[in-house]
Order: C-alpha cells, then structure tokens, then sequence
C-alpha cells in the first residue's frame, strides 16, 4: 500500500504525519531539529526519526518508508540548492521539498488566496494568487526577519544599552534587563558576541508584557516593528483586497496591534502548517496513478 507523508520541519523541531491516499493522518512523530541551512545531515536523520514515528504510531512497519509519497516544508529550503540536494538523500518512493512557507501557506489559507505572515523567532512573509506564490523576507536574522523575536529581542537589548548610556530614555523594561545581567553592560556585550537567534528571543516576550504596562520603550519598540510588518504588507499585498493570517508564536501578539486597514483583513488559520504539508501530498500524490501532478 502507498502512503503520504506530511513533514513540517524547523529549527526547533521536525514534525511527521503520515496519511492514506484520502489525506486521513494515521499517525504522527516528532523529533529535532530539520533546518536543512544549518546542518543538512542533522535534518535527514531527524526527518527519518520522525517518519519511522509515524509509522509506528499507526502500526505500521518502519520498512514500508519506500513506499511512502512525502512533501516536506523545511526551514532553509529556500536558500540556494537546499532543497535539491535534500530531496537526492531521501528514500520515499517520490518526494518534493518546499519551503515551510509553502506548507504555513496552505495550512492556514486552504485553497484560498491570500497572504500569511510568519512570526516566530524568524518572519516571513508569502502570498498566493491562482498558481502564483511569492516570498519575501526571511533571509535569516542578520539581514532580515524583521519583526521576529529575534530582532525584537536584539532591539531591546540595543534600547538598554542606549538608556544606560543616556542617548536614550530609561524605563522599568531597560531596568529589568540590566538587573538581568547584573546591571553590567558588558555582559550583554558578551552575551551579544555568541547569542544565537532563539537567545535574542527569548526576550521578545518582555517587549509585549511592559508595552502592555505602558512602558514607554516598549510601546516605541512595537511601533517601529509594526511598522516594519505592515510595509512588508504594503509591498506583497500591493492594495489586493486578500485575506491574511499572522502565524508563528507571535502572530497573535500582533495582531491587535495592525492599523484598522489590516485588522479588518484578519482570518485565524484554518489548519496549522503539518496538515499543510499533508493537503499539497494528496494535491501532489493522490492521483498519480493517472498521471496528474500538481506544482
């Protein structure tokens, strides 16, 4: 019997969903890592783990993974050859490796046009029109993303130094940050050399929490990440009057802080992105056997 598998992988971890030809989810694993930029071994071997998890969840053999169709949303996927040299190291039976965009993308919106925007430690955003899917943003933490929890966190510890140099105003919030390193500013210098982007934000939430006491640094850091959002809106939406979700761990947070025009644009998510990742396998697989595969 032939199976398809959904596969949302990330940073954080990889997520497996294996389905009949009907698209119904038999069973689900989980494992590390899958970010094929970072460590594309690491990825493989976390995405088998967590496949070899589905399978046992819905009482099937692990040996039945080469007949198994997958379509895979990855984290790095979209960066250079990634996805090709992924998609050469796999055993299933046919694959197709996409970005987690694609998957984010069809998981909230269905079949429906539209644009989502992904806000995590990253961001990213992707719109669809008919057969047309565009991206932009997400080019990682150093040049990009803006409105992630990482560059929200790295603007804050920017804003605390700033304050305690006195180029900036001070608040409760630059306080409780310099009391979290001992009210020494060169641990955060230290702690800046080496931090990765899950370490810058893991302060992103303090930036939500003080705006929500009014803090006056807090309330300027959203303003201009907002602002950045909803340029990044501007150009991909281009005046289109389509519908929008906010994903990722800080959509929800930003939500209510959108300027009327995209507020009234807001639709919650019909379905996370694993079972994106699950619609686009029967899209792609379920009818093969007459020839038809969609892109």
């Amino acid at each position: 019997m032939t199976y398809l598998l959904g596969i949302d992988g990330g940073g954080t971890g990889c997520r497996a969903a294996l389905a009949d030809m009907d698209g119904h989810v038999l069973g689900v694993g989980k494992s590390g890592s899958a970010n094929i930029m970072t460590d594309m071994n690491t990825a493989r071997l976390n995405i088998l783990d967590a496949t070899e998890a589905a399978l046992i969840a819905a009482q099937i053999d692990p040996s039945a993974i080469s007949s198994i169709s997958a379509v895979l949303g990855l984290a790095g996927a979209n960066v250079g050859g990634n996805s090709a040299q992924l998609q050469a190291m796999l055993p299933f039976k046919n694959s197709l490796v996409y970005s987690d965009g694609v998957i984010a993308l069809q998981g909230a919106l269905g079949d429906h046009d539209g644009t989502v925007v992904i806000l995590g430690t990253g961001s990213a955003f992707v719109s669809r029109s008919g057969a047309d899917i565009r991206f932009a943003g997400g080019w990682g933490f150093n040049v990009s993303d803006l409105g992630g929890g990482a560059r929200l966190g790295r603007d804050l510890l920017e804003e605390t130094l700033l304050a305690h140099d006195g180029f900036h105003p001070s608040s409760p919030m630059t306080g409780a940050v310099m009391e979290r390193f001992g009210g020494n500013p060169h641990r955060i210098v230290q702690f800046a050399h080496s931090a990765r982007p899950s370490d810058y934000g893991s302060f992103a939430p303090m930036v939500f929490d003080y705006a929500a006491q009014e803090d006056k640094v807090a309330l300027a850091i959203l303003r201009k990440t907002v602002g950045q959002i909803e340029e990044g809106l501007d150009a991909i939406m281009a005046g289109t009057p389509m519908r929008l979700s906010l994903l990722g761990g800080l959509g929800p947070l930003y939500e209510p802080l959108l300027s009327p025009r995209y507020r009234a644009r807001l639709q919650k998510p019909l379905n996370d992105a694993l079972t994106g990742a699950v619609q686009l396998a029967v899209k792609n697989f379920a009818e093969v056997t007459v020839g038809v595969i969609y892109g």
